[in-house]
């Protein structure tokens, strides 16, 4: 038998009609079945969305060595004065100048001509010997007064005037009437503070060596001024007027060698305090 080709196409969608009631028959039956797990549902599943894609940024140069040639060189920065990164060069700081060596005249090692009593407890006792004895007083003596000294003995002067005995050295003020002592500058100094007290009569020389053209200068803070003498011994300043007239003297010096400055006492003596610099 010839079929045509409708009926072939009859035949076909009754044969895909007939499968599928089959196989729906089939998996009811299944499902039907004791200790069967139901099918899951077929949900639809779409692709997720790809996050669009941005086109990559060009990179900057780091490298600002110099700027494009069409642009203008940029203005330079000054740093803010005080910002902790602007710091100013360290200063030089100037070597501080040595303070004036102190220099004192010579108080032991001579012999004594006259002292002035300084008595913690007065009035000073005079006594007959040199000891402390019950019996031995023979006089009293107020504070500041002059005494004229024979002879010096453990510790005990003896004296003539204004009365005869011994006292003690201890209890009374007194300097060598004639010394000589250098003056030696501190290192890096160039100045010299003499302070002194000459007790009776009798002469302080202070000496110190100097340059040719070197400027030497002398200030005196009490009224007797000393006398500057060259190394050959002539006088650099002249001495005139009342006491205390002349407080300075400022000069060069003419030749080297060793300069004295001198202070001559012809009675019972005075203080004396005077700068001396070389400069």
């Amino acid at each position: 038998m010839t079929f045509k080709p409708n009926q072939w196409m009859i035949a076909g969608i009754a044969g895909v009609t007939t499968a599928a009631i089959i196989a729906y028959t089939t998996v009811q039956a299944r499902l039907s079945e004791p200790g069967s797990s139901p099918v899951a549902p077929v949900t639809e599943t779409r692709p997720e969305p790809r996050p669009a894609v941005k086109p990559p940024i060009p990179a900057v140069p780091t490298d600002t060595s110099s700027p494009p040639p069409d642009v203008p060189n940029p203005p330079a920065i000054s740093p803010i004065p005080n910002s902790p990164n602007c710091q100013s060069p360290p200063r030089a700081t100037p070597a501080p100048e040595a303070s004036p060596v102190v220099i004192r005249p010579m108080t032991e090692g001579c012999s004594i001509s006259m002292a002035i009593v300084a008595d913690t407890e007065p009035p000073l006792n005079v006594r007959s010997a040199p000891q402390v004895a019950e019996g031995n007083i023979v006089g009293q003596l107020d504070n500041q007064t002059f005494v004229s000294v024979e002879a010096e003995k453990e510790g005990w002067l003896k004296i003539n005037s204004p009365v005869e005995g011994w006292i003690s050295k201890s209890r009374t003020q007194s300097s060598c009437p004639n010394m000589e002592r250098p003056i030696q500058f501190l290192p890096g100094g160039k100045s010299a503070l003499v302070k002194g007290q000459i007790i009776g009569g009798g002469s302080h020389r202070y000496t110190l060596n100097a340059e040719a053209g070197q400027t030497l200068t002398v200030e005196s803070y009490q009224p007797v001024f000393p006398m500057i003498v060259t190394p050959d011994g002539k006088a650099l300043n002249e001495i005139s007027g009342a006491p205390g007239t002349q407080t300075e003297w400022t000069g060069q010096i003419p030749t080297s060698g060793k300069y004295t400055i001198e202070l001559d006492s012809n009675f019972r003596g005075y203080d004396y305090e005077f700068l001396v610099e070389v400069d």
